[in-house]
């Protein structure tokens, strides 16, 4: 048997198994080069307990299966660096492995036992930047980012209250017709979730346990020592006054042809740009 032969039958088998759970991408001459999964861990269907996941990239040299595929594992969800590399290396044994035969299968099953093993989030928590501890309350939002609960109530109550502060200074017609809508703080995608739910939560055992913040001394002299840096740019012109900036006006005036009776010859009258800047508060030009 050929090796296209054995590739498709390879993925013809894939397509039956996964059915729309794969996805293949063929090359000009009708050959497959790229298939792509992404896998859950297996939690009998009850995807509200799948708290990781991944998409398993496969791209097909030329000679496989007689020579290893190039694999990428891309968009890891709840997985930390550790993970990933774990599971990098179990793929390249499982690849040396099976040299000569048919790989991919047997590399979903691999991620997706691991991702079984390992259902819980590795990440941090994107609000408060601490871990998941045993025993904290943690949320999986439809992009499957992971926070706690507690602190994606909080995140969330603060964003509303700005918007509605930003809302309340625009005209009428400028005013959002749908309201707030709640987000993810990772990616942006909407979310939906009951946040008086959420604030019920306790707050992560880490954050608790976290010291309360003090200014020591070498914060001290660290703040006296950029004190000292900003005058010194200040006064090499280094710092722009924004709020003196906004206050001039640069104005351009342009006097295409000349006025009756002026001796001023067309060189100097036509194509002249004066410029001036003005203070608006008394309008006159410095």
């Amino acid at each position: 048997m050929s090796l296209n032969e054995r590739v498709q039958e390879e993925i013809e088998a894939l397509e039956a198994i996964l059915m729309d759970d794969i996805s293949i991408s063929y090359g000009d001459n009708g050959c497959p080069e790229l298939v792509k999964s992404t896998i859950f861990p297996s939690t009998a269907d009850d995807t509200d307990k799948q708290y990781v996941c991944v998409t398993l990239e496969v791209k097909l040299p030329d000679n496989y299966p007689d020579c290893e595929p190039l694999v990428q594992l891309r968009n890891p969800r709840g997985l930390d660096d550790t993970t990933l590399n774990h599971l990098y290396r179990t793929i390249k044994d499982k690849c040396n492995e099976f040299v000569g035969q048919p790989v991919i299968y047997e590399l979903i099953e691999l991620i997706r036992e691991n991702l079984t093993e390992s259902n819980l989030p590795t990440c941090h928590c994107a609000v408060c930047l601490y871990g998941f501890s045993e025993g904290d309350s943690f949320t999986k939002t439809q992009c499957f980012h992971y926070f706690h609960s507690y602190c994606l109530a909080m995140h969330l109550i603060t964003t509303e209250k700005h918007f509605i502060e930003e809302q309340e200074k625009l005209p009428t017609w400028q005013k959002s017709t749908t309201g707030f809508q709640a987000s993810c703080p990772v990616c942006r995608e909407p979310i939906s979730c009951d946040v008086q739910e959420l604030k019920n939560a306790l707050p992560p055992r880490e954050l608790e346990k976290a010291q309360n913040f003090q200014v020591t001394k070498e914060l001290q002299m660290l703040q006296a020592q950029m004190k000292q840096l900003f005058i010194y740019q200040k006064s090499r012109g280094g710092i722009i006054d924004v709020e003196a900036e906004e206050n001039k006006l640069l104005l351009i005036t342009e006097s295409s042809e000349s006025s009756p009776g002026d001796d001023s010859g067309p060189s100097e009258l036509n194509g002249v740009l004066s410029r001036q800047r003005c203070d608006p508060r008394t309008n006159s030009s410095r």
